[in-house]
């Protein structure tokens, strides 16, 4: 014979995350197994006690969900926290509140669920790992394929090519090739070339002798001179003056340079990577960069896809840079609300990832909780009308909703559902009378 339990008690036994409720006072009133496992606190110890002291979480004191929900009346989805278990433990989880009321709508106290995220936290980082390849995160196919083939490239001496739009990660990319190469422990060097006029770019390259010009007074290496045995790696190629490119044609040639005003040549022992974010096919065709070293530069050639192409890492590297801010600025932000992330994911960011990596510095600065919402990002990006997410808002509602669960599970039929859920099948259909549940 099955025992007949309070319908209350079972209900939340049956619930897979942890729910608690409290009283006016902040007292637990309620508090379910799952609640149990994932604090390694007993139902006995906990009822009575105010919440802050059963779960010492990560914003009891600044960022109460609870107080929020009561002092605002609106629901708190899938927040991020972590608390502290019975083991001195820290646990991350995601919460979700809401008031509780009585039959007259009054409010009695509120009731509060959270998910233990300690398998997912895993599961990301396990994600990352293999997502991640020297500083680059990515699990879009284009760019696996890239990783694929770096190893590869990186043992040669070629001189490589790098294509791809503003904030895609080229450098990232140049760094790679070095890291894995055998001149990982002698340096990279790299120049923005498109940052300076012709006249310093030459002398900022190749460096010059005393006297070479007004000022000159002592001998000054250039950056070739000071990436010797190393790598250097010249961002925006296409930017240099065609004389500036016979210049560079003959470093590449013959692995030799001449500092402004020397008279003897200096040899080169340099791998070069070079980097454009325009198309060289065409400026070839348009006669504004020269074809002969086009031919020297684009010997292995790799293009990175913008962001917009790659939607699929969007979540990899928001994850990626709330970690990073949260250690840099000393924020305990954790995660980004569902709708934040929607509205993230939407945007075709024309500055790739530098534009997405901005956008969460943004919000770190306005963020005030630990989860980032979508009144932190910039004004842009904010949808005019964000649908709010519902969760149950009384117990009543809990029951309703997970005897309906059950019942839908087992094609209503109320004596299996009546076993499934621990009580006496007569049991089972008071509650269904009491909550308005009506045979299909």
């Amino acid at each position: 014979m099955i025992k007949d339990y309070d319908p209350t008690e079972v209900i939340l036994d049956s619930i897979a995350d942890g729910v608690f409720t409290v009283d006016s006072e902040w007292r637990i009133t309620s508090f379910n197994r799952a609640a149990e496992e994932i604090t390694g606190i007993l139902r006995k110890d906990a009822i009575g006690q105010r919440c802050s002291d059963i779960f010492h979480a990560s914003i009891c004191e600044s960022d109460c969900a609870l107080r929020e929900t009561f002092e605002t009346n609106r629901q708190i989805v899938n927040r991020s926290a972590f608390i502290i278990d019975a083991g001195g433990d820290k646990i991350p989880i995601s919460i979700s509140t809401a008031i509780l009321k009585d039959k007259a709508g009054n409010a009695i106290g509120g009731v509060e669920t959270f998910r233990d995220l300690s398998t997912i936290e895993e599961l990301r980082r396990e994600l990352e790992k293999k997502y991640s390849f020297h500083d680059i995160i990515s699990k879009n196919s284009d760019m696996l394929r890239i990783f694929d083939i770096l190893p590869s490239v990186a043992e040669s001496e070629s001189t490589v090519l790098i294509e791809g739009e503003t904030g895609t990660g080229k450098e990232l990319i140049a760094r790679a090739l070095h890291n894995l190469s055998h001149r990982k422990d002698r340096p990279f060097v790299a120049v923005n070339c498109g940052a300076l006029p012709d006249t310093l770019l030459e002398s900022e390259l190749f460096g010059y002798k005393a006297g070479a010009f007004t000022d000159a007074r002592t001998d000054k290496p250039g950056r070739f001179a000071l990436a010797d045995t190393g790598t250097i790696f010249l961002d925006e190629i296409a930017d240099i003056s065609p004389a500036l490119q016979v210049k560079l044609l003959r470093v590449i040639q013959e692995r030799t340079y001449e500092p402004l005003g020397a008279t003897e040549s200096v040899d080169a022992d340099v791998r070069i990577v070079v980097a454009t974010n325009k198309n060289l096919d065409k400026l070839v065709k348009s006669g504004s960069f020269r074809e002969d070293l086009f031919y020297r530069i684009n010997v292995i050639r790799i293009k990175l896809p913008p962001l917009r192409e790659r939607k699929e890492d969007i979540p990899l590297l928001i994850d990626h840079f709330i970690r990073r801010f949260s250690n840099l600025k000393k924020k305990p932000i954790t995660g980004i609300s569902p709708a934040a992330l929607a509205v993230l994911i939407n945007h075709d960011y024309p500055g790739n990832i530098r534009e997405l990596e901005n956008i969460i510095e943004h919000a770190f600065v306005l963020c005030r909780k630990t989860t980032i919402d979508t009144i932190d990002l910039p004004e842009n990006l904010k949808p005019e009308d964000v649908k709010p997410l519902t969760i149950p808002t009384s117990i009543d509602d809990l029951e309703k909703t997970y005897i309906l669960d059950a019942l839908k599970r087992h094609n209503w039929n109320r004596k299996e559902t009546a076993t499934e859920l621990g009580m006496h099948k007569t049991t089972l259909w008071r509650n269904m009378k009491k909550l308005g549940i009506h045979s299909s």
